[in-house]
């Protein structure tokens, strides 16, 4: 099973390669890939293991997308990201176990709200990488991003007392909503604890490998110990990568290059593994409905399915629009988004892997021996569900954010203020080469040179900010800053190949080698940094 495990990785990761090099939706072809390959006879069976993604998929990918948020916009956006992430998965939880009460005659009140809550979660990594590649507006990445980071737990928790009560432990409202608080308040304290007291190991160490390696274990840490003491792991994780990812500005230039590098590559061999896993578990899924009704599949199929769209639309436009409605203090100081906008943050509902290892954990059997109602019944609309939108949504997500024309327009405004930010930062750069001046004795030609120089290159960087405002090269010709820029890199290119043919030539050692290019690799990123 350890091979199978790996070559689906393997395989995840080259599929992923072909998708991002023809810039098609990577969830979206793994997902295609994995019902292909789930459909040839003679393959051994896959099992998604519920324990191998909230445990080793789920956390990491948290953190990755934790240390990317802006706590800033977060709290800026507090009321409709907790709308998104809290009161949505609820709504939904409740509307797709009504539906499917009455739409699966083998499943009990309880076994479909556990349903319900299973497919409450969007996952919203398909979604923000659409967004990001396509220039979505910011407000709309904040709420996307903001909604994949917390409702996780919202469904999770709620999972665990609706679970509770279809497998037969005594479970009251009282008992669920007091779960609900602890999992909630649990987990926030155990991942501002932690994550502060990460933040100040690794402020101390000035090792970046060390400091990376910590930051590799850290969240499968918090998870766990969240979990043990009945908090939520995902809340846990997520408030610990906010504080990590905000204190990181502090950091060292070498640990951040190195976080940003290693957290890249972990999110794409992840996310990779995760969605082919999905397509992968159809044999599984169809083999365990043996003796049931098609019609009643089809039509539960059909009602689920379309609960889960028609909930998130009714939601997400209702809490666009209602709370300006009734305040108007909320309407003067937060004019309403356009419809097109909002109807992209509805429309982006695609659900993933943690829906599908919910259901897979989903016990045989309640706490009398009996089989768990409706079990098969449940997988299989999971399932119908996560594949339906990845599929709907990823096919059309694209095509309506261009049709409906809903694009940032802050690439100037983000451009004019990090040019007034550039200024600023120049002149304090250059104020304080004055003073480091003053203290130097007077009349040092070595000095006054390397002044000369550092004052040239303070003014190519201060300018090429206000250049970048302007017309196009293509209008204007090579500014002085990219004129710079691109015989600096063929001078670094010339430096390397000579360091390589040094090494070749047996006159310096690959110890020697990685070190000199490391600076170039260095010098090479500043120069083409965006």
């Amino acid at each position: 099973m350890n091979a199978v495990l790996l070559a689906v990785l393997v395989v995840s990761l080259l599929l992923a390669a072909v998708a991002r090099r023809l810039d098609v939706s990577a969830p979206l072809a793994l997902v295609v890939a994995g019902l292909g390959v789930g459909l040839i006879p003679g393959l051994p069976d896959i099992q998604l293991d519920p324990e191998l993604v909230l445990f080793v998929i789920l956390p990491p990918l948290l953190w990755s997308a934790g240390l990317e948020s802006s706590s800033v916009a977060l709290r800026r956006n507090v009321r409709p990201i907790g709308l998104l992430a809290v009161g949505l998965p609820l709504a939904t939880t409740f509307a797709v176990g009504f539906v499917a009460f009455h739409t699966v005659p083998e499943l009990t009140v309880a076994a479909a709200l556990t349903l319900g809550a299973i497919v409450a979660p969007p996952d919203a990594v398909s979604a923000t990488a659409v967004g990001r590649r396509l220039g979505l507006p910011r407000q709309t990445m904040t709420l996307l991003g903001g909604e994949s980071l917390l409702n996780d737990a919202t469904a999770l928790t709620a999972y665990k007392v609706a679970l509770g009560a279809a497998v037969g432990t005594a479970v009251s409202w009282r008992d669920g909503l007091g779960t609900f608080a602890l999992a909630a308040v649990g987990g926030a304290l155990v991942g501002g604890l932690l994550g502060a007291l990460i933040v100040g190991i690794r402020a101390r160490l000035n090792d970046p490998v060390v400091e990376s390696a910590i930051g590799l274990v850290a969240p499968f840490t918090i998870y766990l110990l969240a979990e043990e003491v009945h908090g939520s792991g995902v809340i846990a994780v997520v408030v610990a990568a906010l504080i990590s990812g905000q204190r990181s500005i502090r950091a060292s230039y070498a640990t951040r290059l190195q976080d940003d590098a290693v957290w890249r590559a972990a999110q794409l061999v992840l996310e990779s593994f995760a969605f082919l896993l999905i397509g992968l578990q159809l044999p599984k899924v169809v083999g365990e409905l043996t003796g049931i009704s098609a019609r009643t599949l089809v039509i539960a199929s059909a009602a689920v399915f379309g609960t889960v769209l028609m909930v998130r639309l009714v939601w997400v436009f209702l809490f666009a629009y209602l709370p300006r409605w009734v305040s108007p203090r909320l309407r003067h100081s937060e004019p309403a988004p356009p419809p097109a906008q909002v109807f992209v943050v509805a429309w982006a509902g695609m659900r993933g892997v943690v829906s599908l290892a919910a259901a897979f954990g989903v016990p045989m059997t309640t706490m009398s021996g009996a089989e768990f109602p409706g079990r098969p019944q449940l997988v299989f609309l999971t399932f119908v569900v996560v594949v339906g939108t990845l599929l709907l949504h990823g096919l059309t997500l694209p095509w309506l954010i261009r049709v409906l024309g809903v694009q940032g327009d802050e690439a100037h405004r983000d451009a004019l203020a990090a040019a007034a930010a550039q200024s600023k930062a120049a002149q304090a750069a250059a104020d304080r080469l004055d003073e480091l001046m003053a203290e130097q004795e007077p009349g040092s030609d070595v000095h006054d040179r390397a002044a000369e120089v550092l004052r040239g290159w303070n003014n190519r960087r201060a300018n090429s900010a206000w250049e970048r405002l302007g017309r196009d090269e293509e209008d204007i010709g090579e500014s002085p800053a990219s004129a710079f820029r691109r015989l600096r890199l063929e001078m670094l290119a010339a430096e390397r190949e000579t360091f390589i043919a040094e090494r070749d030539a047996g006159r310096i050692d690959d110890e020697v080698l990685r070190s000199v290019l490391r600076g170039l690799d260095l010098e090479e990123a500043t120069l083409n940094r965006r």
